[in-house]
């Protein structure tokens, strides 16, 4: 197979696109989650999910809902906020028992894929609590003996 000039970009490309698939996935799963906790609405899911680093349009965002909606997982409220109408999103039965079973998968998953980054930490946390204890150790080993004042030599 020969590589051309174009290889590089379109791998590139691709490489986003896989990337920017598994941050949807992540993404889809922190709206059942918001949605299991209250009824969500769009811009408010922007603005949570900005907090985490996510930069989402609304153009990104909606069509992620309405997927979410017509797999079942999702149910569409309307209410009438400020005069205007709102949609919210609460999360359906279907919804809540998939979201049980992708916790699940989740914490498995990311507990092995973090597995040595957790140990190394623990590791680098075990050591720097370990040299505060022989710092403050040493400090008191190297400070005077306490006396009471009854012991004082009134002279």
């Amino acid at each position: 197979m020969r590589r051309g000039r174009d290889s590089g970009l379109n791998a590139s490309a691709m490489g986003r696109d896989m990337l920017r698939n598994f941050f949807l996935g992540f993404i889809k799963i922190h709206i059942l989650h918001h949605a299991g906790e209250a009824p969500v609405y769009g811009l408010a899911l922007i603005a949570e999910l900005r907090r985490h680093g996510y930069e989402l349009s609304p153009g990104t965002l909606y069509p992620v809902l309405h997927q979410l909606e017509e797999a079942g997982y999702l149910s569409r409220l309307h209410r009438v906020v400020d005069g205007k109408m709102r949609k919210y999103y609460a999360l359906t039965r279907h919804g809540a028992a998939a979201l049980t079973e992708v916790r699940a998968k989740t914490a498995e998953l990311v507990g092995e894929v973090l597995a040595e980054d957790i140990e190394r930490r623990g590791a680098r946390v075990r050591g720097e609590i370990t040299r505060a204890r022989r710092s403050r150790a040493g400090r008191v080993a190297s400070r005077p003996p306490r006396t009471s004042s009854l012991m004082k030599d009134p002279c």
